[in-house]
């Protein structure tokens, strides 16, 4: 399963067409994507992540959606469940 996670953009690394690389947050963690498939991206802006490379403009609503049903996963899985985690080798 492929998973697209969105992100903001933080700050341009660099602006050049097929190696563009911009700093994008993660809940508070900043890590350099590649931004050819977004060069007008602008900081602050929302793009949808999939391995490290943004594929997409999203809307600041749109992400803040898909934030607060991740929130809801994981507070599920954390109350009273007897089901474990599965294991994501070493990705979370």
């Amino acid at each position: 399963m492929c998973l697209g996670v969105p992100g903001k953009v933080v700050e341009w690394l660099d602006h050049d067409p097929l190696f563009g690389l911009a700093n994008v947050e993660f809940d508070g963690v900043a890590k350099a994507c590649h931004m050819a498939c977004v060069p007008d991206a602008k900081i602050g802006d929302y793009v949808i992540v999939h391995a490290g490379v943004a594929i997409s403009l999203v809307e600041e609503s749109e992400a803040n959606r898909v934030f607060e049903e991740l929130q809801r996963v994981n507070l599920l899985e954390s109350d009273d469940c007897e089901t474990s985690k599965p294991n994501l080798g070493g990705y979370a």
